[in-house]
């Protein structure tokens, strides 16, 4: 089979090559699928560079999440053959077979294809867990979201929405402005350039953000530590911009906002009911067509390099999908 494999690891791709390899072997308490899209997220990109705090040694298969449809599965399994499903692993989705483990697994809501239903799992199981879970979102609340060009931030902002919330976009990006609207038609965009706590008071009528969604780190969360709210929440989900940001104590005590962590992969893993239930509410807002999935574009699997690179620069809006065997 084909697998896009990182060989060595590199700041610019040259370590990546699509490779020729056996189908992997089924083993205990894992599923063989055969992979009919996988997702790009950005973890996938920085595991290329030895960045991302999971340092799989080369060479691995590169890709965290897929949608596929099962091949082989124990006789024990929830599963069988033909079932539609989604999730993965840490690596080893961007092949054109890959044997995931079961608990990882869950069929794929009804009435999205393949290409949708990969684009769902991990950025919108990251958005519920950041808006939802830990941040409590009720209908009503204003929430700031950062980064709204990318996966998560989209995934939040489509959530948000769909719960009632207020939502104010932030892009780093103005020539973006115009398709955040288009594709989920937020309260309000904002660009977030230099002071724009003040846009965001005028927007919400001086009621600042109750959440404060970002994935982006930086100057982004210097100033949105003046956006939360008495009593608000920031929630911490990446680093996108490059430098982890610093944070006097004095801060969060003055204004009374709590600063929440956001590791929805390690919180389902802690927690497995409750990943499950955030896997099952996430697939039946899908299904009822309350949340839909944004896809910039879907590219054979020999073309990943062109996918790889318009996330490195930073030119999508919304989730790239990979169609392996193409």
């Amino acid at each position: 089979m084909q697998a896009l494999q990182v060989t060595s690891l590199s700041d610019d791709l040259s370590g990546c090559e699509l490779v020729d390899i056996a189908v992997p072997a089924q083993k205990a308490g894992e599923v063989l699928v055969k992979v009919h899209a996988a997702s790009l997220n950005f973890p996938d990109l920085l595991m290329t560079k030895g960045d991302y705090q999971f340092k799989p040694e080369p060479p691995f298969t590169a890709g965290m999440e897929l949608a596929g449809e099962v091949v082989a599965a124990g006789k024990e399994s929830r599963f069988s053959a033909g079932d539609r499903v989604i999730g993965g692993a840490k690596t080893g989705a961007m092949a054109e077979y890959a044997s995931v483990p079961e608990i990882s697994l869950r069929l794929a809501p009804q009435g999205l294809d393949y290409p949708q239903a990969t684009a769902l799992g991990a950025a919108y199981n990251t958005a519920y867990t950041a808006l939802v879970e830990l941040g409590g979102l009720t209908a009503g609340q204003w929430v700031l979201v950062h980064g709204a060009s990318g996966g998560v931030a989209l995934a939040a902002i489509d959530l948000a929405k769909a719960l009632g919330a207020q939502v104010i976009a932030a892009t780093g990006s103005p020539d973006k402005v115009p398709a955040i609207k288009r594709l989920y038609a937020p309260d309000a965009v904002i660009v977030s350039e230099g002071r724009f706590r003040e846009k965001v008071a005028e927007i919400t009528g001086g009621k600042l953000c109750d959440l404060v969604c970002d994935p982006v780190g930086g100057d982004v969360f210097d100033e949105s530590t003046r956006c939360v709210t008495f009593g608000g929440k920031l929630l911490v989900v990446g680093f996108a911009g490059g430098r982890i940001a610093d944070i006097a104590t004095n801060i969060p005590l003055i204004k009374g906002f709590s600063v929440v962590g956001v590791r929805a992969g390690e919180y389902a893993r802690r927690f497995p009911e409750r990943g499950k239930r955030i896997a099952d509410e996430v697939g039946r807002l899908a299904s009822s067509g309350l949340i839909t999935p944004p896809i910039d574009r879907i590219v054979p699997l020999s073309q990943w390099r062109s996918a790889f690179e318009a996330m490195a620069r930073r030119g999508l809006v919304g989730k790239v999908v990979l169609t392996p065997g193409t």
